[in-house]
C-alpha cells in the first residue's frame, strides 16, 4: 500500500532542510552583497549618514575600488551557510515535524519564524560579528584598521585578541532583530504566499507568486527591523575608549543614545540600500529556495 502524503516529511532525511536553506541562503546573498556593505557604512556614518547610495558607492570604488563593494564577502558566505542555513533549516524542519503536509495558520508560521530566527542568529553570532568589522574597516584611518584577511583570521584575531566575551558583541539586538525578521521574512513568505494565492483565486501561482509574496515580506521586515540593525551595527563595531568602558552597553541604551545624540529619524538611515539588500535578498533567495525544494522532493519523492 503507497504511503500517504503525510509520510514525505518523514522520509527525508533531517540534513535536507539544513542543505536546501544553506544553499538558497547563500545563492540569494551573492548577488546583493554590495548593498549590505552600503548599509552598514551609512549606519556608521551617523547624522551624516544621509548621502545617497550612488555617491556612497562612488566614494567607496575611489578609495578601495571593486574590491571595496565585496568586502567581508567571506564573512558574509559564512554568515549565510550558518545562520541563513540554521535559521531557513529549522524553520522547515519543525513544519515537517509538526504539520506534515498540511498548511499552518498564520500565527504559527509566524511563530516558527521566530523561534527559528533568534536560535540561528545566537549560535552565528561570532560570524556576525566579524562580518560587521570586515565591512566597517574600509571607512577607518589606515592605523586603526583591523585588517582581517579573511573570516578565519577574523574569527581569530577577535578571540586571541579581545577574548570569547567579544564573540558575543551586540548579541542581544543580532537575536532580537532576528526574531523579527525571520518571523516577517521566513514565515511573513509562507503567509503571503498563502494569502495571495488566495485572495488572487489561484491566478497568481508559482514564480510570480514567489516574487510577489518575497518583496511583501522583504518590505515590512525591512521597515520593522533597520533601527535593531543600527543598533546591532553600532555595537559590534565600537571599540572600548581610553577608560575601557563602550559607548554602547545595551540594546535600549544603544536606541536611545542614538537618537538623543543623531534624532530618530537617524535610526532608519540606510533604509534604501538596507530595503535592496532585504528586499533583493528575499527574492532571490526564495526564488532559490523553491527550486531548490524540487530537486529535494525529486530527490526523495513519496513512495
Amino acid at each position: 500500500m503507497p504511503n500517504s502524503p503525510s509520510d514525505k516529511a518523514k522520509e527525508r532525511p533531517g540534513w535536507v532542510n539544513f542543505a536546501t536553506g544553506a544553499s538558497a541562503a547563500l545563492s540569494g546573498w551573492m548577488l546583493v552583497h554590495p548593498f549590505d556593505l552600503l548599509k552598514v557604512r551609512k549606519q556608521l556614518l551617523g547624522s551624516k549618514g544621509n548621502v545617497s547610495m550612488g555617491k556612497l558607492a562612488g566614494d567607496i570604488y575611489k578609495t578601495e575600488g571593486v574590491k571595496g563593494l565585496y568586502a567581508g564577502l567571506s564573512a558574509a558566505a559564512a554568515r549565510q551557510l550558518t545562520y541563513g542555513n540554521l535559521r531557513l533549516g529549522i524553520y522547515a524542519s519543525l513544519r515537517d515535524k509538526f504539520f506534515d503536509e498540511k498548511d499552518p495558520g498564520s500565527a504559527a508560521k509566524l511563530g516558527m519564524g521566530l523561534f527559528a530566527g533568534g536560535t540561528a542568529a545566537f549560535f552565528s553570532n561570532p560570524v556576525e560579528v566579524t562580518l560587521v568589522r570586515m565591512q566597517a574597516d574600509g571607512r577607518l584611518p589606515l592605523a586603526e584598521r583591523r585588517n582581517y584577511s579573511n573570516i578565519f583570521t577574523g574569527l581569530y584575531r577577535i578571540g586571541a585578541e579581545e577574548g570569547l566575551a567579544a564573540y558575543m558583541a551586540g548579541v542581544a539586538p543580532t537575536v532580537v532583530r532576528a526574531m523579527v525578521v525571520n518571523m516577517l521574512q521566513v514565515g511573513g513568505y509562507d503567509v503571503a504566499k498563502t494569502k495571495i494565492h488566495q485572495l488572487s483565486g489561484g491566478m497568481i501561482d508559482g514564480v510570480p507568486l514567489h516574487i510577489s509574496s518575497a518583496l511583501t515580506a522583504g518590505f515590512v521586515y525591512s521597515a520593522a527591523t533597520l533601527p535593531l540593525d543600527t543598533a546591532k551595527t553600532r555595537m559590534q563595531n565600537q571599540a572600548k575608549r581610553p577608560d575601557g568602558t563602550m559607548a554602547y552597553r545595551s540594546l535600549p541604551q544603544t536606541l536611545g543614545k542614538i537618537a538623543a545624540a543623531e534624532g530618530p529619524l537617524s535610526l532608519m538611515n540606510g533604509f534604501g540600500p538596507y530595503f535592496t539588500r532585504c528586499g533583493g535578498h528575499t527574492v532571490f533567495m526564495f526564488l532559490f529556495m523553491e527550486q531548490y525544494k524540487k530537486i529535494a522532493d525529486k530527490c526523495y519523492p513519496v513512495r
